[in-house]
């Protein structure tokens, strides 16, 4: 009973430590690994002793286990069979000749500079060829790098583990039985990779069936059901080829993922909050039995090897396997920077540590320690700097230009002339021909079909554009496809013309901005813009006259008379959201109402087919809120 309770206590600090770095990690937004990792050393033996990993026994083996199929499956969950198209050749290349490359390097750096036998620096090598999608996904998510880096490193964490993994135990395998013949090594790992993605892709398929077909079942007890069959299928994996397991898990989230599944986002929540959980508490856990001791214990030469992995090795690793690929420089070098080991790692170090200590070997706790070292490296320097990197070589996404434009009509061609002006790429989609001419007159680029097809929205590039603006004159369809735009390519400004208060899931709304201004009457400004009842204005907020310029434009805002329509900052345009707040220095571009009868404007040289030309309009920048108030009502438009 003592003994029970005593797992019981080291399980409930696991948790409630590792939920409380995922909590203190959010608020400082740092990634959650380092404090994962400070505080399973902290809790553990060399820190204040509350954690003791090995009093679970063969418990801990289990659970790492368990856990390890559940991050592995949640990882192919977000692998993007689409988005990895476009990298697909780059990817093949680190998951192959990257392995490879690592794995040599790896060696070389481990035996010179580690001075560890051969047989050990190889086993080293191969555990440390994986980088951890449970890092690499939170990271990237925080920085926000651009989509084509985001999904090649994303691609390249999820698809390397159970090929590291499964390397590695090849390796351990082979020490352990001294069997030196490269024919044999090489086949266990491709009998290994080919069963564990025979079984997950029959397991993912039947997965999917289950989500589409089981009508009967609750969406709650669903999850359940697809975690029940991820367990079994690792089992059942790893019981016909051992170590397969890991392969099985990423297949079988891919297939899943990529089967059109109803409910898929349920899931993904679910698997998610799992994902998180696993983690956490397998890294106190590993952390905790870690000694600090077997670290310092290395020397040098150790830390020399883990800097040449990260400046030597992988820079090397990323030259070659992008060599033919269109990924500029900058791309590359973040690439190079960015390779951070993870959970598998840890894992696996831990068991190898245990297998070769039972078996009379030595070299299991240097390995371990080695390994851990490596981990703190790279998580450490790489995961708190890679902001820094990805700012100063200007690829976040923040930075992606150009536009996808749901509507053609005169207010959306209106907005598309200035971002062509800029040079950025503009995509017209449209079914109705009515302004498509207009547009190709333009020389902008149209499409004459659904948006609500992914395949549209792929072929005009969104995965690639800063901007996905929806504008049709159907509101409620503007925000279905703003939604579908966040979710399937997650541009970084999504924004429609919606209705104040849309029923929707509240987590994709969050992505979805309403543009220009709330409830905007889009069919009534279209008319003015036909009737050349507007004038193009723009306006600069100086530091003297803030306040005031603020007000003056959102008292017009609130009257009808004007739609801020775009935003320059730094340099950058961008589509005005409903809930901007201005700065000071911002440039304003806006469309005022121009009541004056048609017949007045046309004695005064207005015409409809006169060009709206960019100006500085005196009834914004001069008229005060005292003028404005006596406007009659009958001037203010109503729409």
């Amino acid at each position: 009973m003592e003994a029970s309770f005593e797992i019981t206590i080291q399980m409930a600090i696991a948790v409630f430590a590792g939920i409380s770095a995922q909590v203190l990690a959010a608020y400082l937004r740092v990634p959650s690994i380092v404090l994962l990792l400070l505080l399973g050393i902290l809790f553990g033996s060399d820190g204040i002793g509350l954690l003791h990993p090995h009093s679970l026994g063969a418990g801990l083996e289990v659970i790492v286990a368990l856990a390890t199929a559940i991050i592995l499956f949640e990882g192919g969950l977000n692998l993007d069979l689409r988005e990895l198209g476009r990298v697909s050749v780059s990817l093949q290349l680190l998951v192959t000749q990257g392995t490879l490359i690592t794995l040599l390097g790896g060696s070389m750096a481990a035996h010179w500079l580690g001075e560890f036998p051969w047989n050990i620096a190889f086993l080293y090598a191969s555990i440390i060829v994986v980088t951890g999608p449970t890092v690499v996904g939170p990271l990237l998510k925080q920085i926000n790098v651009d989509r084509q880096v985001a999904t090649l490193l994303e691609g390249e964490g999820v698809l390397i583990d159970p090929v590291g993994a499964i390397l590695a135990f090849v390796v351990l395998d082979t020490i352990l039985n001294g069997d030196a013949d490269p024919i044999n090594a090489i086949i266990g790992l491709l009998m290994r990779l080919g069963v564990g993605a025979a079984i997950g892709g029959a397991g993912g398929y039947l997965m999917s069936l289950i989500f589409k077909r089981a009508s009967f079942l609750s969406f709650e007890l669903k999850n359940l059901v697809v975690l029940a069959i991820l367990w079994s299928l690792f089992t059942l994996s790893q019981m016909i080829r051992s170590e397969s397991g890991v392969m099985t898990t990423v297949v079988a989230g891919a297939v899943f993922a990529n089967s059109s599944v109803p409910e898929e986002r349920l899931l993904r929540s679910f698997k998610g909050q799992l994902t998180i959980l696993s983690v956490s508490v397998l890294f106190i856990l590993l952390a905790a039995d870690l000694s600090i001791a077997s670290v310092f214990a290395l020397g040098w030469g150790s830390l020399f090897t883990v800097l040449v992995l990260m400046f030597v090795v992988r820079p090397i690793n990323i030259l070659l396997c992008t060599w033919n690929s269109d990924l500029n420089w900058r791309q590359k070098v973040f690439l190079s920077w960015v390779a951070p080991r993870g959970i598998v790692a840890a894992s696996v170090a831990s068991f190898f540590a245990i297998s070769l200590t039972q078996r009379g070997i030595n070299g299991g706790d240097s390995i371990k320690a080695l390994v851990f070292l490596t981990i703190i490296m790279t998580v450490v320097c790489q995961g708190l700097t890679a902001g820094w990197v990805a700012q100063w070589l200007q690829i976040t996404s923040k930075d992606a230009t150009g536009a996808v434009i749901v509507g053609c009509n005169p207010l959306s061609l209106l907005i598309a002339r200035f971002f062509q002006e800029r040079g950025e790429n503009v995509v017209m989609i449209d079914t109705d021909p009515q302004y498509l001419v207009q547009a190709e007159a333009q020389n902008l680029r149209v499409i004459v079909s659904s948006a609500l097809d992914a395949a549209v929205l792929e072929e005009a590039g969104l995965a690639s554009v800063g901007t996905f603006l929806a504008m049709t004159s159907n509101g409620e369809v503007n925000f279905v496809l703003a939604q579908r735009a966040a979710e399937e390519f997650n541009p970084p400004r999504v924004l429609a013309v919606f209705p104040r208060d849309p029923q929707t899931n509240i987590s994709i709304s969050n992505k979805v901005n309403q543009a220009f201004i709330p409830d905007l009457a889009i069919k009534t400004w279209n008319e003015y813009l036909n009737n050349g009842r507007v004038k193009l204005g723009t306006t600069t907020l100086d530091e003297l006259e803030f306040s005031t310029q603020c007000d003056r434009i959102q008292e017009k805002i609130r009257t009808g008379f004007l739609i801020p329509l775009l935003l320059e900052r730094e340099e950058r345009l961008q589509v005005m959201p409903a809930n901007q707040d201005w700065e000071i220095g911002d440039r304003i571009i806006y469309l005022l109402h121009d009541p004056r009868p048609s017949l007045l404007k046309r004695l005064s040289g207005a015409t409809q087919s006169t060009p709206l030309s960019l100006e500085k309009l005196p009834e914004v920048e001069d008229l005060s809120l005292a003028q404005l108030s006596q406007l009659s009502p009958s001037e203010v438009p109503r729409g």
